[in-house]
């Protein structure tokens, strides 16, 4: 069987719900727009996202010993079951839930199987290398988005995607940074993993139609997975004090919950673009939360990831402030 990258599975995926060819935008057939307030805004509810996945360190520092699919379980448990409580108090009900079974593929493939192949990176590889390859995630959407209709990949997207890319690359590997044959199930799985996710955030572009409310489904079935792996890979441990419990509980509300709905509604909606090269701020911003929580130091190397990160996110942003000029007439 042919093996499938990422953007084969955009591919697949816009082709079987019908959502237009896809292909990389031709020159001179830019519309000429200044983002609209529609978009900003949901652009900026993606942005959240960001920082919400930036409380994951210093949250998961919080929780104790609880291994990695059980703290998988517990979150998205509690979130999806937040979710569907909210949805049926609201008045909405669950007919969001009723999707086909490819959503449902894609929605719990893209949370669980993310989360799935990252752990099984950390597990195989030293941590430092295993995250440096994971986080090509925001670098691949942004690649990945020039696959949409009516998205174009331009020169700005790629430089500040690419200046993000070196930033966060300085803040993970400072400790150094050494690739080895013996951990090459640890580098495809992480390789994997950023596939995984680029893949999903563009294709749930690509399936706009389908509610952010489904998410609620999503976190649920991972959860159930979670649990799974959990009962066939690892030992329970629990939290074993309420600070600790009240960092899982925190981890479910932010970062393993509200995050993945307005990220959802960000890709949905907003410049996916954007939303990429911005994602570098994740580990940035994460390192600095645990530097002022005590758990690291700020050196000159925080510093400069910083500057090469803010750097790129606003030059990938531009779209945000400055109109775009017309197109020549053919």
């Amino acid at each position: 069987m042919r093996r499938c990258c990422g953007a084969d599975l955009v591919a697949a995926v816009a082709g079987r719900y019908g959502m237009g060819a896809v292909g990389w935008s031709e020159p001179g057939k830019e519309v000429p727009r200044l983002m609209s307030a529609s978009r900003r805004r949901a652009t900026l509810i993606g942005l959240s996202a960001v920082v919400m996945w930036s409380m994951l360190g210093l949250f998961t520092a919080g929780s104790g010993e609880v291994p990695p699919f059980l703290l998988n379980g517990l979150c998205f448990g509690l979130s999806g079951a937040a979710a569907l409580a909210y949805l049926k108090l609201s008045g909405r009900g669950w007919s969001a839930l009723r999707q086909p079974l490819p959503v449902w593929i894609v929605g719990t493939g893209g949370l669980f199987g993310f989360h799935a192949l990252y752990f099984t990176a950390l597990r195989h590889a030293p941590p430092v290398e295993a995250n440096l390859i994971n986080y090509l995630w925001p670098l691949l959407i942004v690649l990945f988005s020039g696959l949409l209709p009516g998205e174009r990949l331009r020169a700005h997207h790629v430089a500040g995607v690419l200046l993000g890319f070196v930033g966060a690359a300085l803040l993970i590997a400072r400790g150094g940074f050494s690739l080895s044959a013996d951990h090459t199930i640890g580098y495809a799985a992480a390789i994997a993993s950023a596939l995984t996710w680029s893949s999903y955030s563009v294709v749930s572009r690509r399936m706009a139609a389908v509610p952010t409310e489904a998410v609620a489904g999503f976190c649920v079935a991972t959860a159930v997975l979670s649990f799974a792996a959990h009962a066939l890979f690892e030992t329970t441990v629990l939290p074993a004090s309420a600070g600790e419990w009240t960092m899982v509980a925190l981890l479910a509300v932010l970062p393993v919950g509200a995050a993945f709905f307005v990220w959802d509604y960000g890709v949905k909606r907003g410049d996916i673009q954007v939303l990429g090269a911005a994602a570098y701020a994740a580990p940035v911003l994460s390192t600095l939360t645990l530097v002022a929580a005590g758990y690291g130091r700020l050196d000159l190397s925080v510093g400069f990831a910083c500057l090469l990160v803010t750097g790129g996110a606003l030059i990938a942003a531009k779209d945000l402030f400055v109109a775009r000029k017309p197109a020549a007439a053919a």
